[in-house]
């Protein structure tokens, strides 16, 4: 992941946000006043986009993960060994929102009633805040495509 700063005049805020925007993301560029105060900073993030059709299967997104209940034992020892006031990172909430999308998925698959679902996309949603992502996919799909990425890169 990568984010593009630039510094332009207030004139050309709009027409430079559009280009960044439609260059590397869906998202508009975020909009800060310069510390002169004369002058606009625009941020995009890049790296993150869900790319049209890329929608993975779980099969393929998941294919290098741990068990489910290797990844519990990670989840959990990972927030145990946190304070409560230290914000937990990026690849813990990808991982705790892969790990709830795969066992909504099995839930799903055996027909059973649960809560995973809508756990799977609160945490899906977390990431995505994280991630300072619109929400302009399924975020259980996001998670999926985001995994699979990252995985890959272990």
């Amino acid at each position: 992941m990568f984010e593009i700063r630039v510094i332009c005049d207030p004139a050309d805020t709009d027409r430079v946000s559009a280009a960044l925007s439609e260059a590397f993301t869906t998202d508009p560029a975020r909009q800060h006043s310069a510390r002169d105060g004369q002058r606009t900073r625009l941020y995009v993030t890049a790296d993150h986009r869900p790319q049209p059709g890329a929608q993975l299967s779980p099969e393929e997104a998941y294919t290098l993960a741990p068990s489910i209940v290797s990844e519990i034992g990670w989840t959990a020892r990972t927030a145990a060994d946190r304070p409560f006031y230290d914000g937990l990172n990026r690849e813990f909430w990808l991982r705790k929102a892969a790990l709830l999308d795969r066992i909504a998925l099995t839930d799903e698959a055996d027909s059973a009633t649960s809560d995973a679902a809508d756990l799977a996309t609160r945490a899906a949603q977390r990431l995505m805040e994280l991630d300072a992502m619109a929400v302009i996919c399924d975020p259980r799909h996001y998670v999926r495509q985001q995994y699979a990425a990252w995985a890959k890169n272990q």
